[in-house]
């Protein structure tokens, strides 16, 4: 069983900052990429950024590139979100994501093949 437990999420004001960590646990994880997503009230799950495990390539929707900073520490198995310069429309529960598999898109919900339960992050104007 593997278990994707996130944390770090919270309320703060507009231009402010917060770190999300999404740690890994369970027998013999493996997985080639780990992503963060993110689900508004009424709105469909969007794809945030993912990084790949190996290599550390980086993938970034267009609305928070130069603002959110993903990264990953091998050794705990823990994957981050860093958002920065936050501004209302980011409030959602963001989810945690791992992909076991290279597949062909990682913006694609159904690349991921298991899921944390989500934390909250809402952001006052």
């Amino acid at each position: 069983q593997v278990q994707l437990v996130e944390s770090g999420g919270g309320l703060v004001q507009a231009g402010g900052s917060l770190r999300l960590s999404c740690a890994a646990s369970g027998r013999a994880f493996s997985s080639y990429a780990m992503g963060w997503f993110r689900q508004a009230p009424g709105k469909e799950r969007e794809f945030v950024a993912a990084i790949t495990w190996g290599d550390g390539n980086t993938y970034y929707t267009t609305s928070v590139r130069g603002r959110f900073i993903i990264s990953r520490d091998n050794a705990k198995n823990t994957v981050y979100l860093q958002m920065n310069s936050l501004k209302p429309e980011d409030s959602a529960v963001y989810y945690c994501a791992a992909s076991r598999y290279r597949r062909p898109s990682m913006i694609r919900r159904d690349t991921y093949d298991y899921w944390g339960q989500g934390t909250q992050v809402t952001v006052s104007s």
